[in-house]
C-alpha cells in the first residue's frame, strides 16, 4: 500500500517541514488463516501557510461598486465605477433624500448637500415605492424617518396615498399621532389603518410574553403560611427562620414556613401608568398604550393609564383599544410631571398593592419639590414607584439627571426600558423585588 505525498518543491520557500508518523496497514484484509501485523512509515509533510486569495477583477469591481454607492458618485470620489440598471436606480433613490455634491461644491446653499424629493406627493409616494423594492424593510424605515426630519414631509403624511405607501412602525405612528389634530377627516380612516396595523404587530409580539412573566410574579406575590412542598418560597423561608439557625448541625430549623400562593380575584394588583406626552417621547408613548392594554385584559391587574403634558388626561377607560388611546394622546406642549402624579395619587385606594409607572423625560415644568414630596409620600405608603426615562428600543434620551438623582435618592432609580424588559421590570415591582436595572453606561 503506498501513501501521496506532496511534493515539497511545491511550496514556498519561506516553509518549515514538519514530521508526523501515522500507523499504515501494509496488507490486505486478513483471512481466517492468516494475520498480518501492521506496519509503519514515516511520512514528511511540510507545514504551509496558505497564499493569500489574489484578488480578482470581479471581486476589485465589486469593492469598486459599492463605495460608489456610498461616496454618491461626483469627481471626488476616486472610484471611477459607473452604476448601471438596478443600481444606478438605486443610486438615485439615495441621491434624492441624502443629496449629492456638485463638482463647483456642492448643490445646496452654502455648498452643503441637499436633497431633491420636492413637495410632490405623487412624486414622493413613487421615492418610497422605490426604497422599498431596493431596500430590507429596516433601512426603509430609517429612509422613511431621514425623510421625514430633514425634508420636512410630515405635510404631506397627511394625503392618503402617501399613508398608503410608507413602511409603518413606530415612529411613523408618532410622526402620524403629532400631526392628529390636523389631519383631514380623509385621511384620517387611513392613518387608524396603519396605526392599527403597527399596533397588533406589537401586540402579537409582546402579548403572550408579559401575560406570562406577570401571571407568574402574581402567584409569587401571593404568600402562604402552608404551602405545598414545590409552592415553597425558599430564600424567604431562610430568612424567616435564620434565628433557628443550630450550628452544631449547620442548618436552619424551618419552623414557620413561606410559600407562594395562587393569584386569584382577591389578590389583585393595581398598576397605573403615568406617561409624559411631550414630543420627545412618542415610540414611549406607542409602546407603553400597547402595554397597558395587555395588562388591562389581566383579570388580576386593575390598571389605569393616564397621559400628561400640562394637563391630565384619564385614558382608562379606552384601553380595550390601543388605538383610541394613541389616538385620544396629543404629543407635544409643555410637561408638569407634578400635577399629573397628583392626579395618580389621588386615585390611589390600596397603596401596598400599587405600582406606580412613571414613564418620562423628567424636565419638570411645574414644581420640582413638590414633585419629589409626592414620590417620597408614595415610597412611604408602600407604593412600588417605578421611573422609566423611555419605553423604547431607542436607549436613553436627552433627560434631566438632577430629577433623576433625586428620584434615586427616594428609592426610585431612574432608567430606559426596552419592550423586551418591560414585563421583567413589572414583575419585579409586583414580587416587590429589586428592579432588573440595564447598566446606564450602555444606553448612553
Amino acid at each position: 500500500m503506498t501513501r501521496t505525498t506532496p511534493d515539497p518543491t511545491a511550496t514556498s520557500p519561506a516553509t518549515s517541514p514538519a514530521t508526523v508518523t501515522p500507523p499504515i496497514t501494509a496488507s490486505p484484509m486478513p483471512t481466517a488463516n492468516s494475520t498480518t501485523a501492521p506496519a509503519t512509515a514515516t511520512t514528511t509533510v511540510p507545514a504551509t501557510t496558505p497564499d493569500p486569495v489574489p484578488t480578482t477583477p470581479a471581486s476589485e469591481a465589486e469593492r469598486l461598486r459599492r463605495w460608489r454607492l456610498v461616496l454618491g458618485g461626483g469627481g471626488a470620489d476616486g472610484t471611477g465605477c459607473e452604476l448601471r440598471g438596478r443600481d444606478a436606480a438605486m443610486d438615485g433613490a439615495l441621491a434624492s433624500l441624502y443629496g449629492r455634491e456638485k463638482a463647483g461644491g456642492g448643490n445646496g446653499p452654502g455648498g452643503r448637500r441637499s436633497a431633491g424629493l420636492g413637495a410632490s406627493a405623487p412624486g414622493v409616494a413613487r421615492w418610497l415605492g422605490d426604497i422599498r423594492t431596493y431596500f430590507p424593510s429596516s433601512v426603509v424605515q430609517v429612509m422613511q424617518r431621514d425623510a421625514i426630519d430633514r425634508l420636512g414631509l410630515s405635510a404631506l403624511l397627511l394625503e392618503p396615498e402617501m399613508l398608503e405607501a410608507v413602511e409603518a412602525d413606530v415612529h411613523l405612528v408618532g410622526t402620524l399621532l403629532s400631526l392628529n389634530k390636523v389631519m383631514p377627516e380623509t385621511t384620517k380612516e387611513t392613518a387608524r389603518a396603519v396605526v392599527r396595523k403597527v399596533v397588533e404587530q406589537l401586540e402579537k409580539k409582546l402579548a403572550q410574553r408579559t401575560r406570562a412573566t406577570l401571571t407568574g410574579a402574581l402567584d409569587r406575590s401571593a404568600r402562604i403560611s402552608r404551602p405545598r412542598h414545590r409552592d415553597i418560597d425558599w430564600n424567604r423561608t431562610i430568612r424567616a427562620n435564620l434565628k433557628n439557625y443550630l450550628p452544631e448541625y449547620r442548618t436552619v430549623v424551618p419552623e414557620r414556613l413561606i410559600g407562594y400562593g395562587r393569584a386569584a380575584q382577591s389578590v389583585k394588583k393595581d398598576v397605573v401608568l403615568c406617561i409624559d406626552q411631550s414630543g420627545s417621547m412618542a415610540a414611549s408613548v406607542v409602546y407603553a398604550s400597547v402595554f397597558g392594554a395587555v395588562l388591562a385584559s389581566m383579570r388580576a391587574l386593575d390598571t389605569r393609564l393616564v397621559v400628561f403634558d400640562t394637563a391630565v388626561v384619564d385614558l382608562t377607560d379606552q384601553l380595550d383599544d390601543p388605538v383610541d388611546v394613541l389616538f385620544g394622546t396629543q404629543l407635544g406642549g409643555g410637561t408638569d410631571i407634578n400635577r399629573a402624579l397628583a392626579y395618580c395619587q389621588s386615585r390611589i385606594t390600596r397603596p401596598t398593592e400599587t405600582v406606580v409607572v412613571l414613564i418620562s423625560d423628567l424636565y419638570e415644568g411645574g414644581i420640582r419639590d413638590e414633585m419629589l414630596k409626592r414620590v417620597a409620600a408614595m415610597k412611604a405608603a408602600g407604593v412600588q414607584f417605578v421611573t422609566l426615562l423611555a419605553l423604547s428600543d431607542e436607549g436613553a434620551p436627552a433627560y434631566d439627571r438632577d430629577h433623576a438623582a433625586a428620584l434615586a435618592a427616594l428609592g426610585a432609580p431612574a432608567f430606559a426600558c426596552t419592550p423586551d424588559l418591560f414585563p421583567e421590570v413589572m414583575a419585579a415591582a409586583i414580587e416587590k423585588r429589586p428592579l432588573p436595572i440595564p447598566d446606564m453606561a450602555e444606553q448612553r
